[in-house]
């Protein structure tokens, strides 16, 4: 019966909301991964992309899902290499998915299936043009060198996904031999 009682608000959907945050260690790889994102600037900058090219037509229905959830679930989903389906149910059971997206406190609905379809995610993809991708990389990258994270130096950006282990030829590996060669030919 104590059981019964400790989980009564998960069964009847009522009691006090439970912050996330308890329940993320400061450890957790999602947690420092996601605290290393500057979050308020890029969803600032995805609004005002959103607001100018996508002009709302229409005041009523149901809220919109917050910005930062649908962009914490599409950067988890790359970072995971999962599915929409796989991220988007995560979110309903995963306390680590919810700090990524910036849930601070949550209340079970049961009758809720998903918080956020998966639907969402693709239609939040098909929205997102390259200067607006441009522009977030570029938030990104101002965070890292005020962080002290990297320097300007040695920051090299491969765009392009390859295997590990390929023989591609980039620009990265270019400049690296061009480098390492200038230091081995230099005379001594």
């Amino acid at each position: 019966m104590r059981t019964l009682r400790q989980l009564r608000h998960w069964l009847t959907d009522r009691g006090q909301r439970i912050p996330v945050s308890d329940f993320v260690p400061p450890t957790h790889p999602l947690r420092q991964w996601s605290d290393t994102f500057p979050w308020a600037a890029m969803v600032r900058a995805i609004e005002a992309s959103f607001a100018r090219r996508f002009p709302q037509q229409h005041t009523g229905g149901q809220a919109p899902i917050p910005t930062r959830v649908v962009l914490g679930l599409e950067l988890l989903k790359a970072e995971t290499h999962g599915s929409d389906e796989a991220i988007c149910s995560r979110l309903r059971t995963d306390f680590a998915v919810m700090y990524v997206c910036g849930l601070e406190a949550v209340q079970v609905d049961s009758s809720q299936a998903h918080f956020v379809l998966p639907e969402t995610l693709s239609q939040f993809r098909a929205r997102l043009d390259e200067a607006l991708l441009d522009e977030l990389v570029a938030l990104q990258s101002a965070a890292a060198l005020e962080a002290g994270w990297v320097s300007a130096e040695h920051l090299v950006a491969d765009t392009f996904p390859v295997e590990q282990g390929s023989q591609r030829v980039t620009d990265a590996t270019t400049l690296y031999k061009a480098k390492k060669k200038s230091s081995n030919s230099s005379p001594r």
